[in-house]
């Protein structure tokens, strides 16, 4: 970053690529959506390369690139709640009332022909989408990017304490919505 602020451009280029798969990832834990995760996180490296006069490193660039990270996805969160979305599936027929129709994923196989693996990561990732987002943070950060308690309270300015508490209350709401797809030795 430091190159980059000093005129060399090809810097900024190695900036994206040693870290798009790492935002894009945090991103779209966060968000859950594999598309607006694409366009997100590259608002992230917008930002970046906006900001880059501003940069100043007290802590490790990374820390830096996820505060931006998730404050984007955040940001993203907020705004969806404004939009009142209307659901594919449903359709308006002639006589005005509403029928349903299915809208598959081309790109998930079939529920039938799923595996009981991929049936639990689903669930996994629907408890983790429903978590509070001052716990979804940080139990992103720590358990799918393996930042430490001391890396998470910076990026999201609080103390690890305060991180190792959210944490815990994460894990807890996890464990008692993925209660009956967990074996005993994970309660």
């Amino acid at each position: 970053m430091l190159a980059f602020q000093a005129g060399d451009d090809e810097a900024f280029r190695r900036i994206v690529l040693r870290n798009q798969e790492k935002v894009f990832s945090v991103v779209f834990r966060i968000i859950g959506n594999y598309a607006q995760s694409e366009d997100l996180t590259q608002e992230v490296f917008l930002r970046v390369f906006r900001t880059a006069g501003r940069y100043v490193p007290m802590a490790k660039f990374t820390t830096w690139l996820y505060r931006i990270a998730t404050n984007v996805a955040l940001n993203a969160i907020r705004a969806q709640r404004k939009i009142k979305s209307i659901p594919l599936e449903t359709i308006d027929s002639e006589d005005g009332t509403g029928r349903r129709r299915d809208v598959p994923d081309l790109r998930t196989s079939r529920p039938h022909t799923r595996l009981d693996a991929e049936e639990l990561r689903g669930k996994i990732a629907e408890a983790i989408a429903a978590l509070p987002e001052n716990q979804k943070i940080p139990f992103v950060l720590n358990k799918y990017e393996h930042l430490n308690y001391r890396e998470i309270a910076e990026i999201l300015e609080c103390s690890t304490m305060a991180v190792k508490s959210l944490l815990s209350r994460a894990r807890c709401n996890l464990r008692d919505t993925l209660r009956g797809y967990l074996g005993r030795e994970f309660l």
